[in-house]
C-alpha cells in the first residue's frame, strides 16, 4: 500500500481499494484525515517528546476528556502504545489488588479468568490471557494464572472461580474470535459474580471501544448500566497513531476508602513512550471529533446498513451476519463452497475480495470481519458491499 484517502487505499501500482479494514479499527476517521494530520502536525512542530519524568498538558486534557466523555465514570487513565500493553497493564492492577484484598487464608490472589476465543494481545502477559491456542504455539511456558472457559456460559464460569481469583477479564464483543458480542444476561451475571466475589470487572475494551459499536465504548451498547473496575482502550483512540491506555476505577476497595485507582503508585507501572506530547494531542482530535460528532450514532445506523443488506442477499454460502455498529462479521457455512488447502475460508474470502478491489478481514476461520471507518460515505459503504456480494454470489 501506497497512499490512502478517506475510505480508500492505493497500492503501489496506482489500484484503488474500498477499505473495510481501517488498519485493523484503528484508522476511525478513515485515511489522512485532516482533523487527524493538522494535531499531529501542529504539536511535532512544538513538542513530540519530554519523557514521562514530568506532567504534559495535553496528557491531563485527554484523560478528563476520556474518563467524562467516554468511559463516564469518575477514575484515573494511564496511555501507553498499544491495546496488549493496555491488557498487560489492567493485569498487573488485577494482581496487585489481589495481593491488596488477599484470600482469606491471607494468601494472595492472582488468577485471571478469561475466555476461549478471547484475543488480548501478543506480549507474553496479554498472550498468556488469551483463550486462543493458536497463538500461544512454541512461545510456552505460558505465564501462569489465567483460566479459560466458554463466552456467555455463566455456570461454567462460576465453576471456574477459586480463592485464588482477582478478576474476570473479557471482551463486549470478541472481535479477533469470530465477532461474537456477550450476551446481556451474561454480562450482568458476570458484574454480580464479582461483587459477590470480590472480583475486579475487567473489560477489553481495545477494538470495540470509541464509538466503534454503536456506543461510546462496547459494553455500553449492551450493558449500559455495568460499572467496570478497569477498561482497556486502543485502536480508534488517535485515529491510526499508535496509542493506548488503560482505565481504572476511583472506587472504594476497603472500609478506609483506598480508591481502586491509588494503588498503582509511582514506579509501580511506566512507559516511555506511552502519553507523548503528539500522541496525546493526536488522540484529543481524534476523540473530541468523535463525542461532538455524534459518531457512536452514526457507527449503529451505517452497521444496520450492512446487517440489512448482507442478509437480504440470501446467499447459500453466508451464516448470518453478527456484531455491533461498524464492527461486524459475516459469518460463513461450513462446507458451501471449495476452500483452497491450507487456507480457512475466512481467508480464502479475504483474498479473493482483496483481488476484487475490497479490504476487509478475517476473524477465526468462519468469519469475514467488516470495521470501515466511522465516517465512511453511504456510498462507499454501498460499493464496498456489491464488491462483497459479487465475490459471495460467485462462490455460492
Amino acid at each position: 500500500m501506497a497512499k490512502g484517502e478517506g475510505s480508500y487505499l492505493y497500492d503501489t501500482e496506482g489500484r484503488r481499494y474500498v477499505d473495510f479494514c481501517a488498519g485493523i479499527a484503528t484508522c476511525c476517521l478513515g485515511h489522512c484525515n485532516p482533523i487527524v494530520v493538522d494535531a499531529l502536525c501542529k504539536q511535532a512542530h512544538e513538542l513530540m517528546h519530554c519523557s514521562n519524568l514530568y506532567g504534559i498538558p495535553q496528557q491531563d486534557k485527554l484523560a478528563e476528556l476520556i474518563v467524562n466523555d467516554i468511559i463516564g465514570i469518575p477514575g484515573r487513565v494511564f496511555f501507553c502504545n498499544s491495546g496488549a500493553e493496555a491488557n498487560d497493564g489492567i493485569i498487573k492492577v488485577a494482581r496487585r489488588f489481589g495481593h491488596r484484598r488477599p484470600a482469606a487464608d491471607g494468601s494472595p490472589r492472582y488468577e485471571i479468568i478469561t475466555f476461549l476465543k478471547s484475543f488480548h494481545g501478543r506480549t507474553l502477559g496479554s498472550m498468556a490471557a488469551t483463550g486462543q491456542k493458536k497463538i500461544q504455539i512454541e512461545f510456552d511456558p505460558m505465564l501462569i494464572g489465567f483460566k479459560y472457559v466458554d463466552f456467555n456460559d455463566l455456570e461454567a464460569l462460576a465453576a471456574a472461580i477459586t480463592k485464588e481469583t482477582c478478576g474476570i477479564m473479557l471482551e463486549a464483543v470478541q472481535g479477533e474470535g469470530g465477532v461474537n458480542p456477550v450476551q446481556p444476561e451474561f454480562l450482568r451475571g458476570v458484574a454480580e459474580l464479582c461483587r459477590k466475589h470480590d472480583l475486579l470487572l475487567m473489560l477489553d475494551e481495545v477494538q470495540c471501544g470509541f464509538c466503534r459499536c454503536g456506543e461510546t465504548m462496547g459494553w455500553k451498547a449492551i450493558c449500559p448500566d455495568i460499572k467496570p473496575d478497569l477498561v482497556s482502550c486502543a485502536k480508534g483512540i488517535a485515529g491510526g497513531f499508535p496509542m493506548g491506555c488503560f482505565w481504572v476505577s476511583n472506587r472504594a476497595i476497603n472500609e478506609e476508602g483506598t480508591e481502586l485507582s491509588s494503588i498503582m503508585n509511582a514506579g509501580s507501572h511506566g512507559s516511555t513512550f506511552g502519553g507523548t506530547p503528539i500522541a496525546c494531542a493526536t488522540s484529543y482530535a481524534v476523540v473530541s471529533e468523535l463525542v461532538k460528532g455524534h459518531y457512536a450514532a452514526r457507527a449503529a445506523a451505517m452497521g444496520e446498513i450492512i446487517k440489512t443488506t448482507v442478509e437480504a442477499w440470501k446467499l447459500p454460502c453466508v451464516e448470518g451476519v453478527r456484531g455491533l455498529g461498524l464492527l461486524r462479521g459475516v459469518g460463513l457455512r461450513k462446507g458451501s463452497f471449495a476452500v483452497p488447502e491450507g487456507m480457512t475460508p475466512a481467508a480464502y474470502v479475504n483474498s479473493l475480495c482483496m483481488k476484487a478491489g475490497l479490504l476487509a478481514c478475517p476473524a477465526g476461520p468462519d468469519t469475514l470481519r467488516l470495521i470501515p471507518a466511522l465516517n465512511i460515505p453511504e456510498e462507499t459503504l454501498r460499493e464496498g458491499l456489491d464488491i462483497l456480494r459479487g465475490v459471495l454470489e460467485k462462490l455460492a
